[in-house]
């Protein structure tokens, strides 16, 4: 993967820290483009998709699981989730387990960053949601992604989602049109030059995918945390 140098930002710019076994260079740090890899930048998201059609449908891989002697009997019915408002614009994040109660700002990327198949987001600690995708709410269509930085030398909301005891709490999401409040199934770590090809992209109505670095390795890893609407 093509790498790019930048100029080493200045003080309480975001940055991973010395590991063992990594140079350190002066002046400089690398940009490893993945939508986010950072070889000195805790840059948190990861490569886009070629784009955001659907893979194989999942009920194909489920039905050769098992194949029943007899035929079944109904199963009972799965609690339905709550659709909450209308699909419409995320503006903010409350994750009180992940102490993150923070707005959300939309990005979308540029036709450079799709054609690269990669995103660095601006370099601030917000979040930013990734517009070309789902919407939250009522009538989703596909998976909402909202990704931060991780920072280097100071805390950061997203800093504290690199927790697998994440799992099974819950946060909320505020839109234009209400609230919608989504419960965590996975919190899972991908190497940044392969995320682009991880099932994340596939189209999940109402699922909701947070990404970030992952603290323990901001240089080659993300940390994805995805959820789903609470059920009633």
């Amino acid at each position: 993967m093509e790498q790019h140098g930048v100029d080493e930002p200045a003080a309480q710019q975001p940055g991973a820290p010395a590991r063992t076994g990594v140079p350190q260079r002066s002046r400089k740090r690398w940009i490893a483009l993945p939508l986010v890899a950072a070889a000195g930048l805790a840059i948190a998201v990861s490569v886009l998709p070629p784009d955001s059609a659907p893979s194989a449908a999942p009920s194909s891989t489920l039905s050769a699981v098992a194949t029943p002697s007899a035929a079944p009997s109904a199963a009972p019915a799965a609690p339905a989730a709550d659709p909450g408002p209308a699909a419409s614009q995320p503006i903010a994040l409350s994750f009180a387990d992940a102490g993150i109660d923070m707005a959300v700002l939309p990005l979308t990327p540029s036709d450079a960053d799709l054609a690269a198949q990669s995103l660095v987001p601006p370099l601030t600690i917000d979040a930013y949601w990734l517009t070309p995708y789902g919407v939250p709410g009522a009538g989703s269509n596909n998976t909402t992604y909202i990704a931060g930085h991780s920072w280097d030398g100071q805390d950061a909301p997203f800093n504290r989602l690199s927790n697998e005891a994440l799992v099974g709490s819950e946060f909320t999401l505020t839109t234009q049109t209400g609230d919608i409040t989504y419960v965590v199934d996975s919190v899972l770590t991908h190497d940044k030059d392969t995320l682009k090809d991880s099932d994340i992209w596939n189209i999940v109505p109402n699922r909701v995918v947070l990404i970030s670095c992952y603290t323990e390795d901001p240089w080659g890893k993300n940390v994805v945390v995805t959820a789903m609407p609470k059920t009633a």
